[in-house]
């Protein structure tokens, strides 16, 4: 049976995509979880432009992204914290410290998003990546300074 994949499927394929399935896997699995939609014969028309405009997208999309990264390369971003004598941290540097830092610069991420290599707990400056996609991963240069008082 010819189904349309609403939904990446492993091991069967990407969203987008026509591909041949077993009637029993697409009435029992696919079609119960709204993963994919059946191709009627004449149909075949339709999908094929909404296959189209699902490329279209994706390319927007990508380029935007890859915007943001550059835009991500670029920024230097302050966090003050409170330090120890020899110039170690109270604690160390979070993520929310990171996302609040280019708020200010008017870039958006999550939490999710933001991935240490390891924990921030010295002052100086320090790399952080920001994982916008599986191969987009631009890093933010983080300057923490000691500023807060005990």
């Amino acid at each position: 049976m010819k189904v349309f994949l609403l939904k990446d499927v492993e091991n069967v394929g990407m969203a987008g995509q026509i591909v041949n399935v077993t009637d029993g896997y697409a009435a029992n699995f696919l079609f119960p979880r709204k993963l994919a939609q059946k191709v009627a014969e004449g149909s075949e028309m339709f999908f094929a432009q909404k296959i189209k405009k699902a490329e279209i997208d994706a390319q927007i999309l990508s380029s935007k992204t890859s915007m943001l990264a550059e835009r991500i390369k670029n920024t230097h971003i302050t966090v003050k914290k409170r330090v120890h004598d020899d110039g170690k941290l109270y604690g160390s540097v979070t993520a929310e410290e990171i996302i609040d830092g280019l708020k200010g610069k008017n870039i958006v991420a999550t939490k999710k998003q933001v991935v240490f290599g390891k924990a921030i707990r010295a002052t100086g400056e320090h790399k952080v990546t920001i994982k916008l996609s599986s191969k987009l991963t631009p890093e933010v240069t983080v300057n923490v300074i000691g500023g807060l008082e005990s």
